[in-house]
């Protein structure tokens, strides 16, 4: 039976809680049992006590009736009393107010073991301890009965009902342990079932298999963990991709300039071309392409860091970003792009350096899209306690199915005539949180596109 449950529950874990619901009932069997018995044992007690101040009252109430009937003490009417007292199988011994002895059974020529033989007849058991009792008549004392009568016994009926009902509960001691085993083992596999199949998971997922989730998903906390782990391998997965397409955008980036030095380098080698101006010019224009990209792989392993090294204080947002707009003012006219500023007084609290290139950013990737003769409107204003930045183009918009991944880490939309590693919005997402604000984007097609930077403010020194 035991490997049968063994199989049954594959997992401490199972086996623990299976075994736990088991000596629960078990335990909760004995609890009323110990109770029961206490109550039971608790009960006679009091039966029997009742029991031995009856047959005390009653021996006090013969002497006391005696008493009466004479007027006085007679010893002749006392040993009347002896085979009475012997067969109650009681002791007693008299004395007067004055407490000098009057009476006992044992003056009365009556024999100890008589009165041991009426008490095995009766089954009352042995004597009890001596008690001291006040007589009283017309309610003054007449004397005191030192009296002993037997302890008494519980009757066998009570005795059977007793046993009776400890059987019953040993009984259902054990039919609740079979019970609470068999609730505990099905409820053991149902708690443990999601967190297996979650086990299961994890493992298939550091083994490699990037697609595999979690398909057990119950409406618990065991749930929400298996949801949690669902998106983070969705995200895991979604890195993979990034990643494996950033290799090879990287690779091809590299290919093309790689190719033209290597080329020119060896027909300048081999005579057949002269290092003139213009060779060197196409190997520095080359060499700078690459440099491009390098910077762009540095911006992006510095971005995920910003939020360890960021060297935050407060600073007019207004002045870093007409700053930032006049430096990049000649790339516009040279782009045959006009950049119209509208900024508000504004301050927060963040590091210049990395405020800069969150602007930058965006400036950038409006040079890069939008045509000659287009327009970038900047603005800068407060909002219900934030910094609201606006990047505003007349591009030409950005396609419904890739907006919501223009964020992500390498991407870049192959319908773009710019080119780039496709990092630069994912630098100024990352730069934006790390200063606890937000990066979203509005765009239709052949209507341009806003992007829109949330900060916290705080009030200006």
């Amino acid at each position: 039976m035991w490997t049968a449950i063994r199989e049954l529950l594959r997992g401490r874990f199972a086996r623990r809680l299976a075994l736990a619901f088991a000596a629960l009932g078990i335990g909760t069997a004995a609890l009323t049992a110990v109770l029961v018995n206490t109550a039971f044992t608790n009960r006679f007690e009091d039966y029997l006590g009742e029991q031995q101040h009856t047959r005390r009252q009653q021996l006090v109430s013969l002497f006391a009736a005696d008493y009466r009937r004479d007027g006085g003490w007679s010893t002749q009417s006392l040993d009347q009393l002896a085979p009475t007292l012997a067969m109650t199988g009681s002791e007693a011994e008299l004395r007067d107010a004055s407490g000098r002895q009057v009476w006992s059974l044992a003056d009365a020529d009556v024999d100890p073991a008589m009165s041991a033989m009426h008490r095995q007849m009766l089954g009352t058991g042995d004597l009890g301890p001596p008690r001291s009792l006040p007589v009283t008549v017309d309610g003054r004392q007449v004397g005191t009965l030192n009296v002993r009568v037997p302890e008494g016994v519980v009757p066998a009926v009570d005795r059977d009902f007793q046993a009776s009902v400890n059987r019953l509960l040993v009984g259902g001691a054990l039919g609740a342990a079979l019970v609470a085993l068999v609730v505990g083992v099905y409820t053991a596999r149902r708690a443990t079932a999601p967190i297996t199949e979650l086990t299961h998971a994890a493992d298939d997922l550091a083994a490699g298999r990037r697609d595999r989730r979690a398909t057990t998903i119950p409406d618990n906390e065991i749930g929400q963990l298996a949801t949690a782990f669902n998106t983070m391998a969705g995200r895991v997965e979604k890195e993979d991709e990034l990643r494996r397409a950033f290799a090879a955008d990287v690779a091809h980036e590299l290919r093309t300039p790689l190719a033209i030095q290597r080329s020119q380098l060896e027909a300048i080698q081999d005579g057949i071309s002269k290092p003139t101006e213009d060779v060197i010019a196409s190997l520095h224009e080359e060499s700078l392409r690459m440099a491009r990209l390098v910077a762009d792989l540095e911006a992006l392993a510095s971005a995920d860091a910003a939020a360890f090294t960021m060297e935050r204080g407060p600073l007019s947002l207004t002045t870093l970003v007409a700053d930032t707009a006049a430096g990049l003012a000649d790339a516009f006219t040279e782009a045959d792009i006009t950049l119209h500023t509208d900024l508000a007084a504004v301050h927060v609290d963040g590091d210049p350096v990395r405020l800069r290139q969150i602007v930058t950013n965006q400036l950038t990737n409006a040079l890069k899209f939008v045509p000659a003769g287009g327009t970038v409107t900047l603005t800068l204003r407060q909002e219900d306690g934030w910094a609201v930045l606006g990047v505003a183009d007349t591009g030409p918009g950005i396609p419904d199915d890739q907006l919501p991944r223009i964020f992500d880490r390498f991407f870049r939309s192959r319908s773009a005539r710019a080119d780039g590693s496709g990092i630069g919005l994912a630098v100024a997402a990352e730069l934006t949180t790390a200063h606890g604000g937000t990066l979203t984007a509005d765009s239709q097609v052949g209507r341009g596109t806003t992007f829109t930077t949330r900060l916290p403010v705080i009030r200006a020194r």
